[in-house]
């Protein structure tokens, strides 16, 4: 089981465990706690609040996806931010993968559906942690003030039991699908997102380093919807 747990420990260009940022920041947010299922679940947090989400701010170049970038923006997306939690979560030697899977979103803003074409989001990333010889899938994708703005139950994370996107929201409504599961990865598989993005969000131009989301604030435009919803 060793050996089958080294790609989920090693850094990668991607998930740079081995960046001194990035190993500073792991070992300030578990602190003395020796406890691997503490240290995940407070890595966790720090990852889902720490770093805002912005659906407004896809990017898919290389440097955008990297942990390093994720903690100096303070804001980011799906992807990148299951980046950062595998990091911090190698750098104090917890075994971690990314995971992707397509999603239906019921709950995206007007503005984000249009300017993609769909409600289907690709390669959405998430993560698995090793906890007690088992698998636990977590997300931390949704802060929680973004959570209690769109009116959902924040996802939560135990290193027991998955975290996952709930089906409805708190009002009963559909919520998230998940549609197809591409597995667990050692590393971005960047060439395949990039392929797929390009295939079904033609209209978006996904690698320019000036943005390319729709003007406005993701947040702020949630709240308004599920005012008005």
């Amino acid at each position: 089981m060793t050996e089958n747990l080294e790609a989920y420990l090693a850094p990668t260009w991607f998930v740079q465990s081995d960046d001194p940022q990035i190993v500073s920041l792991a070992r300030e947010i578990v602190g003395p706690v020796s406890d691997d299922v503490d240290r995940a679940c407070r890595l966790f947090y720090a990852v889902r609040d720490g770093i805002r989400y912005d659906a407004y701010d896809i990017r898919v170049t290389r440097e955008s996806l990297r942990a390093t970038h994720v903690v100096e923006t303070g804001r980011s997306w799906c992807v990148p931010k299951s980046v950062l939690l595998a990091a911090v979560c190698r750098a104090v030697g917890i075994p971690c993968r990314l995971c992707y899977a397509n999603v239906r979103n019921h709950m995206a803003t007007k503005k984000l559906l249009d300017h993609i074409g769909t409600d289907i989001f690709y390669y959405h990333g998430f993560n698995e942690i090793y906890l007690r010889s088992r698998w636990v899938k977590a997300t931390v994708s949704f802060n929680r003030t973004l959570c209690e703005k769109a009116r959902l139950a924040p996802l939560d994370f135990d290193g027991v039991h998955d975290s996952i996107y709930h089906p409805f929201d708190l009002a009963g409504r559909r919520y998230m699908e998940y549609l197809h599961d591409y597995g667990p990865f050692a590393d971005v598989p960047y060439d395949d997102l990039v392929a797929k993005f390009a295939e079904v969000y033609p209209r978006v131009q996904l690698v320019g380093d000036d943005g390319t989301g729709p003007a406005g604030d993701f947040e702020s435009d949630i709240a308004a919807e599920a005012a008005e919803a």
